[in-house]
């Protein structure tokens, strides 16, 4: 993808794959909630959303940053820097 979107625009897809993919409540997505604590998401979870955001971007977030994602801005801040 050569495109480079805002943070604003990826925090938008993001937030609509946690709503479609995953049934969370809008009401919930805020930039600074935990994946895990505030959105109730698993580790298998992690993993297709992992997948579903390299099919957005085709590009692949290293394990390792992964692993350091905590929150949906984290998320946003990754998929930026892969752009």
């Amino acid at each position: 993808m050569d495109k480079k979107f805002s943070r604003e625009e990826i925090y938008n897809k993001v937030c609509k794959i946690l709503e479609e993919e995953f049934e969370i409540d809008t009401s919930l997505l805020d930039k600074n909630a935990n994946l895990f604590t505030d959105l109730d998401l698993d580790s298998i979870d992690a993993v297709d959303l992992a997948v579903r955001l390299q099919q957005f971007t085709d590009k692949r977030i290293s394990p390792e940053e992964f692993k350091q994602i905590k929150t949906l801005n984290d998320v946003v801040e990754a998929i930026y820097n892969l752009l």
